[in-house]
């Protein structure tokens, strides 16, 4: 509509920020960092084998103990019960930093900028609030109240940021369960049996969603979804062995059985889908669990 208004100021902000390069020149240090972690100690940091990012679900100590010291401040004769709890959301900041640091090193260019300034921000409030532990610690409490308060705002606004990240450039997000909603109920057509070589990973469409195929033998067949859950990689593109295929853009590793991902940072198992061959030709449905979704 003509009269319709445009962007507001804040998603006006975070365009500029994810078009921004100024702050490119740190990613590839900071990403090549995280890669020397070993993979079992970033899969546990992603959150693997929870389905989901364990960086969101670890944020909420922090994020809890900082808000209830700010209440409790609030509310006289409270002095040890705000330091207890700043001390806490200090400790539980730093496994938090860390899973989110693993996820921010799979992501795109734009949400790694994203990420740069949501990172930057909740680093100096934990600054703040590791000030605010030590002025009260001293029995300079109003300034420590003072730096506490400060801390909230900034670890807000990181937040927000991380809304950001989550909610508009799908960060996180598991990409491929769009599938089991495209695909109804029931056998779909794949293709001739002719058409899948032996051996050979070739991508086909089921009701315009594309998918893996591999012929391991005769009338053994493995069928999942193409496209990555993590980012969208195309799988069809990756390296297949010891019964898996690993995406070539972030390195997921998915079972061929059963889409089980071996490896991060995928933390959803990829759809798969049962066969079967009726007249030389391959017909494919989601499995029982799926299809009740």
């Amino acid at each position: 509509m003509a009269g319709s208004r445009g962007p507001g100021p804040v998603l006006a902000a975070m365009d500029r920020v994810e078009g921004s390069r100024r702050a490119d020149p740190l990613i590839p240090p900071l990403r090549d960092a995280v890669h020397t972690m070993p993979a079992g100690v970033r899969d546990a940091l992603h959150g693997t084998r929870l389905g989901h990012p364990a960086h969101p679900a670890m944020v909420q100590i922090p994020m809890g103990t900082w808000l209830s010291a700010a209440l409790l401040d609030l509310l006289p004769g409270r002095r040890r019960a705000p330091d207890v709890l700043i001390a806490v959301g200090l400790a539980a900041a730093a496994p938090a930093a860390l899973s989110g640091l693993a996820d921010w090193a799979e992501l795109r260019k734009p949400q790694m900028r994203v990420g740069l300034l949501h990172a930057a921000s909740n680093t100096a409030a934990v600054a703040m609030y590791a000030a605010s532990l030590s002025a009260r610690l001293r029995g300079r409490r109003m300034v420590g109240r003072g730096w506490s308060y400060a801390g909230l705002v900034t670890v807000s606004v990181g937040g927000a940021l991380g809304g950001h990240l989550a909610y508009r450039q799908a960060a996180g997000a598991n990409h491929s369960d769009q599938v089991v909603a495209a695909l109804g109920p029931g056998w779909h057509p794949l293709g001739a049996l002719h058409d899948f070589p032996i051996g050979a990973p070739v991508t086909a469409t089921v009701r315009d969603v594309p998918v893996l195929v591999l012929r391991e033998t005769a009338d053994v067949l493995r069928v999942l979804a193409e496209q990555c859950g993590h980012m969208g990689g195309p799988l069809a593109e990756g390296e297949i062995a010891d019964g898996c295929v690993r995406c070539p853009w972030h390195g997921s590793t998915f079972r061929l059985t059963d889409g089980w991902n071996v490896t991060g940072p995928a933390t959803a198992p990829q759809p798969t889908f049962e066969t079967r061959i009726v007249d030389g030709r391959v017909e494919v449905r989601l499995p029982a669990g799926e299809k009740e979704r």
